[in-house]
């Protein structure tokens, strides 16, 4: 069996020590608070929102929550971002996606201040992200980061393949392993002789969406993989993009579906909200 990269001891422990820093906040009279908008009433959004409001509980952040009804109207739910970004005492914002079809995704995240992104959706963060800079950094990416480096898993020098594009994972991911002095490719449904490619990396990020497409024809001996994907199989099982049986003699390190990846997205929205407060001192 490889090493289980396990996300959920490195969420807690990321956790544990944002509520320390939390503490130390209070200390000084400074409360953490972040603010949640759920629009509908999407049953995956509710159980995402409710572990986030978990979360904050546990290390001692403010949480509001903002539930509104399926037919509020986008002027309404940008009204409210624009009071929230007013707001002193708001140090993050979260909009919960999807959003009800009739209201346009790309500008609702657009409108939150770029100070209060904790999700780091606004193009201003992915901008700060590409060119060095400081800025919040969403929140997958950085959780896979922190999996790699808790773990003492080596990401300078090594080659490094993302499978998968998009702009909240796959293209943020592939920059902060460039920051982290990896070697790194993007490969996606475009991508020509993708076996040949997967097969040279030391460390695979699989985001590509599709349960259990990545096999150990895919794999050399020893990689890591960190698998993004999350799926329901036809027995209600959860799975990832990696069929993980399958590999299991072939990886060094793997993290497991659920207990990987998920578990520190919500870790790291977290840390982006707390890491507000300091920023608002610089």
């Amino acid at each position: 069996m490889p090493r289980l990269i396990d996300g959920k001891k490195i969420a807690l422990e990321i956790k544990n020590e944002l509520k320390v820093k939390v503490e130390e906040l209070k200390q000084q009279e400074k409360d953490v608070c972040l603010a949640v908008i759920q629009v509908g009433n999407d049953a995956a959004s509710t159980v995402y929102v409710n572990g986030k409001k978990k979360d904050c509980e546990y290390i001692g952040i403010k949480s509001l929550s903002y539930e509104l009804p399926e037919e509020t109207t986008e002027n309404e739910l940008l009204d409210l971002i624009g009071k929230l970004n007013g707001d002193i005492n708001v140090h993050g914002i979260l909009v919960q996606l999807p959003l009800p079809s009739h209201m346009n995704e790309e500008m609702i995240t657009q409108a939150i201040s770029p100070e209060k992104d904790v999700d780091g959706f606004h193009e201003m963060n992915i901008g700060k992200l590409c060119i060095g800079e400081n800025g919040f950094e969403c929140c997958t990416p950085a959780g896979i980061i922190q999996l790699l480096k808790r773990s003492g898993i080596e990401i300078a020098g090594k080659e490094c393949v993302v499978i998968g594009r998009s702009n909240n994972v796959g293209k943020p991911t592939a920059l902060l392993l460039l920051r982290e002095n990896g070697t790194v490719t993007i490969a996606h449904s475009h991508t020509e002789n993708l076996k040949e490619i997967t097969k040279r990396a030391d460390i695979v990020v699989a985001a590509i969406g599709k349960p259990k497409f990545i096999t150990k024809e895919y794999l050399k001996q020893g990689a890591v993989v960190i698998d993004v994907g999350i799926h329901r199989n036809a027995d209600n099982t959860l799975c990832g993009d990696v069929d993980f049986d399958d590999v299991a003699e072939t990886v060094s390190a793997i993290t497991p579906v659920p207990g990987g990846v998920g578990v520190m997205t919500r870790a790291m929205l977290m840390y982006n909200c707390v890491s507000a407060v300091y920023r608002e001192a610089l």
